[in-house]
């Protein structure tokens, strides 16, 4: 269950987004990582590298606004950072140990429907990639 919940978030995470339409969609991702970029400030569990990283993934996110590409770049970035985090032993939700486990098999998960240009619901149906906002 410590690795299914995790891809089954991710896929619901998806599908509730693909009901947005463009450009809102790109929009709501790219504001999405952005605060992905800060959530782990407050443990604070890198020092001082948390700063650079929340850096990053903000200008990730800026671009992510005109860019699913970059969205996706964004949560892949995340990714790596979850992987940190849990073998560092500061996990994302300090009083459960393998939640920066389960956001590193999430993330992915929506990075690549991201990469695929973040299709609606319908396209997902039909297999096509989404029209150009």
């Amino acid at each position: 269950m410590q690795y299914v919940v995790p891809v089954v978030i991710g896929v619901l995470y998806a599908l509730l987004n693909s009901l947005l339409r463009e450009p809102h969609r790109r929009r709501v991702n790219a504001l999405m990582i952005a605060g992905a970029g800060a959530v782990y400030i407050s443990g604070g569990g890198l020092g001082g590298w948390e700063f650079p990283f929340t850096g990053l993934l903000t200008y990730v996110a800026y671009r992510g606004l005109e860019s699913w590409t970059f969205i996706g770049i964004g949560w892949l970035l995340h990714t790596a950072w979850d992987i940190v985090h849990y073998f560092k032993g500061s996990p994302i939700i300090p009083f459960a140990h393998s939640s920066s486990l389960g956001c590193a098999i999430c993330d992915p998960v929506i990075a690549l429907w991201c990469l695929r240009g973040g299709p609606s619901l319908r396209e997902l149906v039909r297999g096509g990639r989404p029209a150009a906002a």
